[in-house]
């Protein structure tokens, strides 16, 4: 008889979406802890690590005996993650100082045109948010003008963190969409 584990990791190898959300609802708790376990970061660093480590399970999990092996597998794969993340962090950094000492003087009519830029942009963000709905509304209150980790959210939602999470990156893919959309215009 097959094992649960080995089910689902070959399920998820061969493309099925239900066993990956699946592994998404049962796994995603435990990997956000073992992000924050391996650098040590806030949570938008984590969820960030959490995030590419989904993407490497869709691309290359292996078909796994037990819990106790795709937990070991896991926790090499979301430290990995962070370290890439790690490395990202630190090659654009050097970028960005770089960029900075070749720049030198600063270039006012360039400062101006990026402020009323970003105005417009302030504006029409304000626009999106109020015809959003109140539960998207909610949710984008408590993470980022109350700075609610997502385990508060979902206490006070009666909701899992990985579920506060994927409502809150659709609400936000929504908006860079319309954000695309608008800039296209």
């Amino acid at each position: 008889m097959q094992s649960k584990v080995r089910s689902l990791t070959e399920a998820i190898a061969s493309g099925n979406t239900e066993a990956f959300a699946s592994f998404y609802r049962q796994w995603f708790d435990t990997m956000y802890a073992q992000a924050r376990n391996a650098s040590g970061r806030d949570e938008s660093f984590c969820l960030d690590v959490v995030q590419d480590a989904m993407l490497r399970v869709i691309k290359s999990v292996p078909a796994m005996a037990s819990d106790d092996d795709l937990r070991r597998w896991l926790r090499v794969v979301v430290q990995s993650c962070a370290y890439d993340r790690f490395r990202e962090e630190s090659r654009r950094t050097a970028r960005e100082q770089r960029a900075v000492a070749v720049r030198g003087s600063n270039d006012s009519s360039a400062e101006v045109g990026a402020a009323e830029h970003t105005v417009d942009r302030i504006r029409w963000l304000e626009r999106e948010l109020q015809a959003l709905n109140d539960r998207d509304v909610q949710l984008l209150l408590m993470r980022h003008r109350f700075g609610w980790t997502l385990k508060r959210i979902g206490d006070a939602l009666g909701l899992k963190p990985g579920a506060v999470d994927g409502r809150i990156r659709r609400v936000l893919s929504k908006l860079r969409r319309r954000a695309k959309e608008q800039s296209h215009d």
